[in-house]
């Protein structure tokens, strides 16, 4: 029966973890249709959930070093409830990213280089978390190397966006007779977006590598 009931809170542990990564796309999401239709009262209901995501993340990490310090786990249990640990906390990590992009909808202004597709990055963020956790889930090796080499693709999106915003603004946005401080301030949220969402690619390849440490004590992806 203890081993049971064991084996019941490592089952727990990871279904807990699952419902986590669940809130947090949804709020992903919600950030992202908040910041595209500057719509401030979803905003503020991403920004106000966040100490709920504060106490899912308190309450697992409780989880884990109740396994860790009671049942004394070793191999693969120990290295499931280590990643599990880890993965947490990108995912925290992830929902505060989409508290900022609440915060960037109630502070934004108008929109600002229209041509910059924030949303197709944003959805290409969503995809990779999703497909990490599912990873997770379903202890899916191949997929952890797909989603590290997403990453590159990710990185490059955010890396022409970037460059798009500064060539623009050099080379038009100064002709248009605004403030230029409100117009730096609208470049700087621009940006701060586009890093944010390249941040929470980054995590969901964090997911992934502790997924192969998990499954495979294999650490090539951690770093």
């Amino acid at each position: 029966m203890p081993r049971e009931s064991y084996q019941e809170q490592l089952d727990a542990l990871r279904e807990d973890v699952l419902y986590m990564s669940e809130i947090v796309l949804e709020r992903l999401r919600m950030g992202l249709d908040a910041l595209a239709r500057k719509d401030e009262a979803t905003a503020q209901e991403v920004i106000d959930g966040d100490d709920e995501i504060n106490r899912m993340y308190l309450d697992l990490e409780g989880s884990c070093i109740d396994l860790f310090a009671l049942q004394q786990p070793v191999a693969g249990d120990l290295r499931f409830i280590a990643s599990s640990f880890k993965i947490i906390t990108d995912l925290e990590r992830i929902a505060d990213l989409a508290t900022n992009l609440g915060e960037y909808t109630l502070q934004a202004e108008r929109d600002v280089f229209p041509e910059v597709d924030v949303q197709g990055i944003g959805d290409f963020t969503v995809d990779m978390v999703e497909n990490a956790m599912t990873a997770y889930d379903e202890e899916d090796i191949e997929a952890c190397y797909v989603i590290d080499e997403r990453d590159d693709d990710l990185d490059d999106r955010c890396e022409r966006a970037s460059s798009l915003v500064v060539r623009d603004l050099i080379e038009t946005q100064f002709d248009t007779g605004e403030s230029v401080e409100q117009l730096m301030t609208d470049v700087s949220r621009l940006l701060l977006t586009i890093r944010d969402l390249e941040r929470i690619g980054d995590h969901a390849v964090n997911i992934s590598a502790r997924t192969l440490y998990m499954v495979e004590n294999d650490d090539e992806l951690i770093y």
